[in-house]
């Protein structure tokens, strides 16, 4: 049979039974010109995901990891960009990263699942994250939790080699900051590493600190280093920028600066849109302060819908990974309207300033806030924000 029914049959992607045969774990397939043949009684080989890995071999090509991320591919140009990578390899690793930040979250969990043994550490390094990630949209709080268990050993383990374990580094703090999760003691400050990224990964390694900077309530802080990194980059790097004007939205609504919060959010939308690269938005739509709903929402309806979709999907996972670990109870019952109001109404916003900005009446906005407080079984503003997020 062909690789391509022998995907339909085994229910995994055309590319996943192409490595299966590459590895040699299907017996009895091989060559035919440039198709393989795998014999029609053939059984899809047994997943190796959760078996020990050899974390110590490997090798690291900063190439190879996160490729997507480290390419200033114009806006409207990423999948001619990906169709033109001539390393098999890099170009899946890429393609997994389109899937994930279009908000396609089941291919990216497929894509990346071939890649989490790959004898190339940038290669499994991505894989991971992707993979994490991407469960955690899907549900699958378990994979997602053994992917983030992975990277922290991956880390740990290569600190007498500096090149990997800077890469390690990398991987490992951003899984954990961007789920708003501690630090593992192992992981070196991000001073130690930053200089052996490329520029892209640089742009990303910032939004990270800027986020955590954010988290610890240093909102000028990190306001400054957002600002600096858009400034200093020599080319711009979509993914990256996104995601570093996203946390400049979450920092200035932080402050109550909302005309430049708007500024930042309409740079990140202006980026993500000729690409459909939607999926940051659906991340830090709790964190954003209304503005998807005072931007978005009466602009472009339908993609608001979408960004919403993914915001259900990933609270719900990210509150499992999230308040097990920490102790927080961030609220899980809200709808997404009732939870930015919820969150201005936290950080000290009225209800007519919360109207004017979401644009809707001061009277909703009281119906929003009422329903919030009945949901969390309170009485007053000052009990929100146990429940609402960093």
């Amino acid at each position: 049979m062909t690789v391509k029914e022998a995907a339909n049959i085994w229910n995994v992607s055309v590319r996943m039974v192409q490595r299966y045969c590459f590895d040699g774990r299907i017996k009895g397939a091989r060559k035919d010109g440039k198709s393989w043949v795998i014999p029609k009684n053939a059984t899809k080989p047994e997943k190796i995901i959760k078996k020990a890995v050899n974390i110590k071999s490997g090798f690291i090509d900063t190439s190879m990891l996160m490729p997507l991320m480290n390419t200033p591919f114009k806006p409207g140009k990423c999948i001619d960009y990906i169709n033109s990578i001539e390393n098999e390899d890099k170009k899946n690793i890429a393609l997994c990263e389109y899937y994930y930040f279009s908000g396609q979250a089941d291919k990216a969990a497929k894509e990346s699942e071939m890649y989490l043994n790959s004898n190339n550490l940038s290669l499994k390094l991505s894989a991971y994250l992707i993979y994490a990630y991407s469960n955690l949209s899907l549900g699958n709080v378990k994979n997602t939790q053994y992917a983030l268990s992975m990277l922290k050993k991956i880390a740990s383990s290569k600190k007498d080699i500096p090149i990997l374990k800077d890469a390690s580094a990398f991987i490992a703090t951003a899984a954990a900051i961007l789920l708003h999760l501690p630090l593992p003691n192992e992981i070196p400050p991000m001073k130690e590493y930053i200089n052996f990224l490329p520029e892209g990964l640089r742009m990303f390694a910032l939004y990270v600190h800027a986020h955590y900077r954010y988290l610890q309530g240093e909102y000028e802080r990190s306001i400054g280093i957002v600002e600096t990194a858009i400034a200093l980059q020599k080319e711009t790097y979509p993914i990256s920028s996104i995601y570093l004007h996203l946390v400049a939205v979450m920092d200035y609504m932080s402050i109550k600066n909302v005309k430049k919060a708007q500024k930042h959010l309409l740079a990140a939308w202006d980026l993500a849109r000729p690409d459909d690269l939607i999926e940051a938005f659906g991340e830090h739509h709790g964190l954003l302060g209304g503005m998807l709903e005072a931007v978005i929402k009466k602009d472009w309806p339908d993609d608001f819908k979408r960004i919403i979709d993914i915001t259900y999907r990933f609270s719900e996972g990210w509150r499992k990974v999230h308040n097990p670990i920490t102790g927080r109870d961030v609220a899980d019952n809200l709808t997404t309207t009732e939870f930015a109001a919820a969150m201005l109404a936290a950080r000290g916003w009225t209800n007519q300033e919360i109207g004017e900005h979401m644009n809707i009446s001061a009277n909703t906005v009281k119906q929003y806030m009422s329903s919030a407080f009945q949901k969390l079984g309170i009485n007053q503003r000052q009990d929100l924000k146990k429940y609402m997020l960093d």
